[in-house]
């Protein structure tokens, strides 16, 4: 396995990374929730509206994003970064505006949203390739770990913040934000001066099928990525098919204030802060196969609890506990899976492999909370969110048993002000 430096130089190009990211990142927490609050308070909505905006954007949008994983593998990754950054720029831009004049539709948001979900695909996929060629492999841990607690320091202070923008300036306050930090974080990427080596234009014109799955037939053919990708997809899409559900169930069925309701989620992202400041160390200390069994293992614990709530104070306590549990947890694993990923990844693939991850994570995602939007339906939300408590419960058995290490490709001894960017990828 890698060694994970403790002290790792991850230099200036990695810093304007990070900087493009905390921005999109503060930009999307603001505008969390900000398509269902338009759809709801502008176009008057009903549930099965805001729900189709949600999963079919989402699903449709990974869809469109299939193609583009052996697209970008060969071809520089700064300009597809950019390209895509200015692209969520435009589209959500475009809500605002066609708020102020008067033409917004329910069709608008939702091409947006389809815009804007392989759009993030596409970006995920090229920064990752882009990370891996500018951190070596021994501080590749650091950096994910700084995603992470960018990630959650941002969910922390965005939600709270945008909502009281929207409730004083208007609902599409947090779009304009959001739009805008899209575009900071082009200029961000732009400011990179570390020069990055040109594709093989050789390899540019490969296009076929076998290129389409590459990413997939990657994964399922290595022991330990394959492991850690069925167990990824599942506990994702069973905790997210959850939300909406645990939504219904304390603002309508038990009653909570919407303080509380918000106070119940904002209090336990304090969580991965802290885990994903400790991953590394924790890492270091007892080593990455141990993180990601046993933490990988307790994040599939926490969620059967939410079934349990109940009104009041002791209600709101048990959801904020079980909420700082699953957080904690997966605010460890996270950050060491996307090290391993990379680091075990053989170059020449990271576009790729990263691009199928993210497309059957959005898929899984959508397709589990439409089903669980249906169970709901005939069940009730506190039976529908026992069952997926449960379920997570088995998901630790699809965690590889045994680990297969890639050996690190060797540091080049040229400063990294002066090395050139081969073709690489992050998490």
């Amino acid at each position: 396995m890698p060694y994970i430096g403790r002290k790792a130089k991850l230099g200036e190009a990695f810093g304007w990374l990070w900087a493009a990211y905390a921005v999109s990142a503060y930009g999307t927490g603001l505008g969390f929730g900000a398509f269902s609050v338009v759809a709801i308070t502008v176009l008057h909505a009903g549930s099965a509206e805001v729900a189709a905006l949600s999963s079919a954007g989402l699903a449709i949008g990974a869809l469109l994003a299939v193609p583009l994983g052996p697209w970008m593998e060969f071809r520089a990754k700064r300009p597809i970064m950019i390209a895509t950054d200015v692209i969520r720029f435009a589209a959500l831009a475009s809500i605002p505006l066609a708020y102020w004049l008067g033409v917004l539709s329910f069709a608008q948001l939702l091409v947006v949203a389809i815009v804007a979900a392989a759009a993030k695909i596409a970006f995920a996929a090229a920064s990752g390739a882009y990370l891996r060629t500018i951190v070596a492999a021994d501080g590749i841990l650091v950096a994910t770990s700084r995603f992470e607690s960018t990630t959650w320091s941002a969910t922390i202070i965005g939600p709270p913040v945008g909502g009281a923008a929207i409730g004083v300036l208007g609902p599409v306050t947090t779009l304009v934000i959001d739009a805008t930090s899209y575009l900071l974080s082009a200029l961000g990427i732009t400011a990179i001066r570390q020069p990055e080596q040109p594709p093989n234009p050789r390899k540019t014109a490969t296009r076929r099928w076998s290129d389409i799955v590459e990413g997939w037939r990657y994964i399922l053919a290595h022991r330990t990525l394959r492991g850690f990708f069925f167990n990824t997809v599942s506990v994702n899409g069973l905790i997210m098919a959850t939300e909406p559900l645990l939504s219904v169930l304390m603002l309508s069925h038990l009653r909570f204030p919407v303080w509380q309701y918000g106070l119940a989620f904002a209090v336990p992202c304090v969580g991965g802060l802290i885990g994903s400041r400790l991953a590394r160390h924790i890492a270091s200390r007892c080593g990455e196969r141990t993180v990601l069994r046993v933490f990988g293992t307790l994040r599939a614990c926490w969620p059967l609890g939410l079934a349990f709530i109940q009104p009041g104070l002791t209600g709101l306590v048990l959801v904020m506990v079980t909420e700082f549990g699953l957080i904690l947890c997966a605010s460890i694993f996270n950050p060491v899976l996307a090290a391993h990923r990379l680091n075990n990844t053989d170059t020449g693939r990271h576009a790729r492999v990263l691009a199928a991850w993210s497309i059957t994570t959005s898929l899984g995602i959508a397709v589990v909370t439409v089903l669980w939007g249906l169970l709901a339906q005939l069940t009730g939300p506190r039976p529908a969110i026992a069952l997926a408590g449960v379920l997570l419960l088995g998901t630790p058995f699809l965690l590889p048993r045994q680990f297969t290490f890639t050996p690190p490709e060797p540091a080049d001894p040229t400063p990294p002000s002066e090395q050139p960017v081969s073709e690489g990828a992050r998490a």
